[in-house]
């Protein structure tokens, strides 16, 4: 295809996409500068404002869509409270409509059929995700199983892929880690699979991890909310499942799955709202999602010691409580094994990831999955969100994929190590 018609087609896709929404949106970022701002902030979250980020902690900025009707109050408030803040992009649906354009064209110059290995220079779809997991459990047979454990809400199927080192002992210590709760952190399944790549493709250097432990990976935990957001561009920054609920006589779709479990079930920092995007659900477990990873982690919590989930964006290390201020009395273990993390990324990279308890460190976040996994038997439970890139902090463009996953990794081996070390 020549350069013209590249151009062609790219300026074709973004104008079909432009089309479906987000014209005259806007992206703020927002530092309170004080206790009562960062508790201001957290309230207009649960009003129907689209947080793409958000820190309960003093001086770290988060970022915030405003829609046209929300502009004016939203701008006067800023300015009552006097609230740093600064205009990050003032029309958000032509920004996503030439991000979705290129990655549209990216596609169709490079298919791939899901075997072999998956480069890091694109974003794949859950359908691809299948296809290479059962490609690997296809050629390394003694180390690799896969295994059906649901079916999403829009009977799309999920898998977890297990990883061993070939010896089959029976009762081995589990690492159970999972990706994409939320449907637009696409940078989430990219360093999952990166972290397969490793334990599978790569299992001469990085044996020692899976000697005295096998690892349990659920590559896209909400895979109807994770195609979705690559329908266009009004679908893009989808957060939740996909099950619909009558609301105000409308149907607004999806719970955040990841404020559905039944611990702590719709406390603070949930929603009984269903069009808000940090809906806890009509009931705990009501996604067959939520369901799925429950029965995980009950069937391994007999051999689960370490939880792991892969979120973005903003360089955390988050461990329980997130229903509550206070620490668990093992939040030292807890502590040591982000830290962990932690250090091995900004010694390699020079990249900083913020460690503490999910309240102390980012703000209440009641139901999630790490609460109910540390609950649920595993030692340690530790949420990892990753760091944000785009416009909108979920869409770090492809070239960035490879350095973002490459840090990542880091990271968990490190956690992975000091695991093992300590059970």
């Amino acid at each position: 295809m020549s350069r013209l018609g590249l151009f062609t087609l790219l300026f074709g896709l973004a104008l079909v996409a432009a089309e479906q929404g987000y014209e005259g949106y806007r992206i703020y970022e927002v530092t309170p500068t004080n206790a009562a701002q960062g508790k201001l902030l957290h309230g207009l979250s649960q009003q129907g404002y689209d947080f793409l980020s958000l820190s309960r902690l003093v001086g770290h900025p988060s970022r915030v869509i405003v829609s046209p009707a929300q502009l004016s109050s939203f701008e006067e408030l800023l300015k009552e409270q006097l609230i740093s803040n600064r205009l990050l992009n003032d029309n958000l649906g032509a920004t996503i409509a030439m991000e979705f354009a290129q990655r549209q064209l990216q596609r169709r110059l490079s298919p791939i059929t899901g075997k072999g290995r998956l480069s890091t220079d694109r974003y794949y779809t859950h359908e691809e995700i299948t296809n290479y997991i059962d490609d690997l459990a296809a050629r390394y047979p003694e180390r690799v199983y896969v295994k059906t454990v649901g079916w999403s809400y829009e009977k799309r199927i999920i898998k977890t892929i297990t990883i061993t080192n070939g010896d089959r002992r029976p009762n081995k210590k589990v690492i159970f880690m999972d990706g994409t709760f939320h449907a637009r952190e696409w940078i989430s399944p990219a360093a999952v699979l990166y972290v397969i790549d490793q334990l599978a493709e790569q299992f001469d250097q990085n044996a020692d991890l899976l000697k005295d432990y096998d690892w349990v990976i659920l590559p896209v935990v909400n895979p109807d909310g994770y195609e979705h957001t690559q329908k266009g561009t009004l679908a893009r920054i989808f957060r939740k499942t996909r099950q619909p609920y009558k609301y105000l006589g409308q149907t607004c779709y999806g719970a955040d799955p990841n404020r559905n479990f039944d611990f702590h079930w719709n406390e603070e920092g949930a929603s009984s709202t269903p069009c808000v995007d940090t809906y806890a659900g009509p009931k705990p477990f009501s996604e067959p999602e939520t369901v799925v990873v429950r029965d995980l982690m009950h069937s391994l919590a007999d051999r689960g010691v370490m939880y792991l989930t892969i979120h973005s964006f903003g360089n955390y290390l988050l461990y329980p409580w997130g229903w509550t201020n206070d620490l668990p009395e093992t939040w030292m273990d807890l502590d040591e094994v982000a830290k962990a993390g932690g250090d091995a990324i900004e010694a390699a990279t020079g990249t900083v990831y913020a460690v503490g308890s999910s309240t102390n460190v980012l703000y209440i976040a009641a139901g999630a999955s790490d609460d109910y996994a540390f609950y649920a038997g595993f030692n340690i439970s530790i949420t990892m969100e990753l760091s944000g890139g785009g416009i909108t902090g979920f869409d770090p463009p492809a070239s960035k994929i490879d350095e973002f996953v490459t840090e990542t990794w880091i990271g968990i081996r490190a956690m992975a190590e000091k695991v093992i070390e300590k059970y």
